[in-house]
């Protein structure tokens, strides 16, 4: 199938507002797993996912953590304004960003930019070391988006410590809700370590302590990776095919020490399953990246242009792709590999380096979705069908589902 030709409208299906799960469980691994192996479906609790899995599992999480990227302005005028943080401009790099104690520049959406005439707008932010002035510049729009330049007047704090003062985190606009005091806690994984997402990776979020160790005692390993998800996550396919459709950019990160460990488990043939979306969209681009350097073009940053598997080339195996990006790192002396994927995965994608997924229910119509089919074939529909008839909660605070093709 040329996934340029796929009409938007075949990956719809009925998602009823009362299925939309608007608030996590009381317990975060007391949610169901429905569970695929090459066309059976079964459903279990998520507890019984370690039991489930092929032996000698490498599962791989992101690690990424959201941020308080929404900040709340008010205007001369008494308007109320609202700021999203996408991502960095100056620096560009996240966590310069964050550790900057001068003024920033960040791509943001603002909701309410017509009410915002001219000048600067500011907040006051409480902090250890007293009151701090936080300001905030349009500089340029950016497509739908502006460029907005932070700077505040207590060099002591970093931007980081900023936003985590003063703004709350984005909750997805489907969940249609205000923020609650859990949602700080439960719209994390417990393993979230690396600011840059401003949305969760929420496939992991049915994961526990008991669950790892669970894992551990099944032979099951973890590994962490790190994709900072973008607003356009939540992004539906708005175009009739799929070719109009722009695919939105998310960093991405990853080091020797892992690249080894993958590299590791290709070379025994032990089965690699993404936890998550963003992973598998990591891990494969990984590929991708290497393919290019196999194809010698060699670059020391990631940049995975949406269409690029679906064009003609060499296609190495996953092992000697690794291979090659590790060789390039050594030869550059490079610790960590950064840079930008914007891989689509749908129907027509061969998957190159994962063997299933472990994720949430998705919207209708959208890129997530795609990527299910591209997994599982025709069959997601009758995965979505039992869901839906079977009482499972949907989008990200949802149930689960591990995927084997």
């Amino acid at each position: 199938m040329d996934p340029k030709s796929i009409n938007i409208k075949d990956f719809s299906y009925e998602l009823p507002e009362s299925r939309i799960a608007k608030f996590p469980l009381a317990e975060r691994d007391a949610s169901r797993l429905l569970f695929y192996n090459q066309g059976a479906i079964d459903a279990h609790p998520f507890r019984a996912l370690p039991a489930l899995l092929p032996a000698d599992t490498l599962l791989v999480f992101n690690n990424t953590k959201v941020i308080h990227a929404r900040l709340h302005f008010t205007l001369p005028n008494g308007k109320q304004l609202e700021i999203l943080c996408l991502e960095p401009l100056m620096p560009a790099e996240y966590q310069q960003n964050f550790s900057s104690r001068a003024k920033v520049r960040w791509k943001c959406l603002v909701g309410g930019n017509r009410k915002w005439k001219t000048g600067a707008i500011e907040k006051t932010i409480p902090s250890p070391s007293g009151e701090v002035q936080l300001r905030a510049s349009r500089i340029s729009r950016i497509e739908n988006a502006f460029e907005i330049e932070f700077e505040w007047d207590n060099p002591s704090l970093a931007f980081g410590e900023l936003l985590a003062a003063a703004g709350i985190i984005p909750l997805p606009p489907y969940l249609n809700r205000e923020n609650v005091p859990e949602d700080e806690d439960r719209y994390q994984t417990v393993y979230a370590k690396t600011q840059g997402s401003v949305a969760a990776p929420t496939a992991g979020l049915h994961f526990t302590d008991r669950v790892f160790e669970d894992l551990k005692q099944q032979g099951a390993s973890a590994l962490y990776v790190t994709l900072h998800v973008g607003a356009g996550t939540f992004k539906p396919v708005s175009a009739e095919a799929l070719a109009d459709h722009h695919m939105h950019e998310e960093s991405i990160y990853i080091d020797q020490q892992t690249l080894a460990v993958l590299i590791g488990h290709l070379q025994q043939g032990k089965p690699v399953i993404p936890v998550g979306t963003t992973s598998m969209r990591l891990l494969e681009s990984l590929y991708w990246h290497g393919q290019a350097i196999c194809a010698g073009q060699p670059s020391s940053f990631i940049d995975v242009q949406q269409w690029a598997p679906y064009e003609e080339g060499i296609r190495p195996s996953a092992t000697e792709s690794f291979l090659a990006i590790q060789q390039a790192m050594a030869a550059q002396q490079q610790d960590t590999l950064q840079g930008y994927t914007q891989l689509i995965i749908a129907p027509g994608y061969s998957f190159r380096v994962c063997n299933g997924i472990i994720t949430n229910f998705h919207q209708p119509q959208s890129t997530l979705l795609l990527l299910i089919a591209a997994l599982i074939g025709k069959d997601w529909k009758a995965v979505y069908d039992f869901a839906l008839s079977r009482d499972f909660r949907f989008l990200s605070y949802g149930d689960s589902s591990l995927l084997l093709p």
